[in-house]
């Protein structure tokens, strides 16, 4: 059953009308609705176009929420062979927010990691909606530190509303274990490779993204908060939303003219959520760009790139 956005609904209904003139046609079979039903195809077709063609910061980010886009889970069977989940931060517990492990990319070794929202009710729930825990964090940073000490490229997936903001993560150092994370990524003397797949929301995922080449698919988002929470602070007012999420500067096209992003990976026509082989199919040959990009480099230029981005990130800004 396919999921429609709110601002998708006139395309619901007329591909809902050309699926009951097929169904119709099922169940009985002397009526010929394929001309009728292939004009409300080619109606549809041409709405998606439109709708999609110049989304709103707003709409890029219900886009980017979508329920049918593509998780890590996804991507680590569609991308990755001889994939071995590590579990655990060995001090307190496994964030099941977090999933990460050995594999092969394309016949390379390397180390994964990503944030794993879940598909329905019962997962979601079990992944915590990919809002990670200190543990979690804890455990990107062990897997990170075992990739540096074997000398495998280390490959992020990030897609999380942020970090975990409940009492139990607090007091157990969250803000602590992201900036360790974040620490780790910069120390490390291996490829680091970061896409954003969905939701990039705030130092949780800055702490998975400060890498050497980040890369975003085309209706995700980026941010330093949600656009509900940035209204709600700025505004006192979440239905202000809209306006955050203009102002928040937070879409892949935004954030590459600034400097941000290094890449903007293409969706199929209505987001990734209506053909993810093909979307996971696009990521997996731009990871396999930007790693070649990196993988002949001495471990010396790889970290100092990579400090030197982040050092340099608004320079020209800040001198304009």
């Amino acid at each position: 059953m396919t999921h429609y956005l709110e601002f998708e609904k006139p395309l619901a209904e007329i591909e809902g009308k050309a699926e009951e003139l097929r169904a119709l046609a099922r169940k009985n079979e002397e009526m010929d609705v394929e001309k009728e039903a292939a004009a409300l195809d080619a109606k549809a077709k041409t709405m998606l176009r439109d709708l999609y063609k110049n989304l709103s910061p707003w709409r890029k980010c219900q886009v980017a929420r979508h329920p049918d886009r593509p998780h890590t889970k996804d991507y680590l069977k569609a991308l990755f062979t001889e994939y071995t989940p590590l579990a655990g931060d060995r001090n307190f517990a496994d964030d099941l927010a977090i999933s990460g492990g050995l594999a092969r990319f394309r016949d390379r070794p390397v180390v994964v990691i990503g944030h794993e929202k879940g598909h329905d009710t019962k997962s979601r729930i079990e992944h915590n909606f990919g809002m990670a825990r200190p543990e979690g964090y804890r455990k990107a940073i062990r897997l990170m530190d075992l990739a540096n000490r074997f000398g495998a490229p280390v490959i992020t997936l990030v897609d999380t509303p942020g970090a975990y903001p409940g009492k139990g993560a607090e007091e157990r150092g969250q803000s602590e274990a992201i900036a360790r994370s974040t620490e780790m990524c910069l120390k490390l003397k291996v490829p680091l490779i970061s896409v954003i797949v969905g939701e990039g929301g705030s130092g949780g995922a800055v702490a998975f993204a400060t890498a050497n080449r980040v890369a975003m698919l085309e209706h995700s988002v980026y941010s330093v908060i949600s656009p509900e929470g940035c209204a709600s602070i700025l505004w006192k007012d979440a239905e202000k939303m809209r306006e955050a999420a203009e102002a928040l500067r937070l879409t892949a096209q935004d954030l590459l003219g600034l400097g941000v992003i290094d890449r903007i990976i293409p969706e199929p026509m209505g987001g990734a959520q209506r053909d993810p082989a093909v979307a996971m199919a696009s990521v997996g040959d731009a990871i396999a760009s930007m790693l070649a990009e990196l993988v002949e480099q001495s471990p010396e230029k790889i970290l100092n790139d990579r400090r030197r981005k982040f050092l340099e990130m608004g320079s020209k800004g800040l001198a304009a």
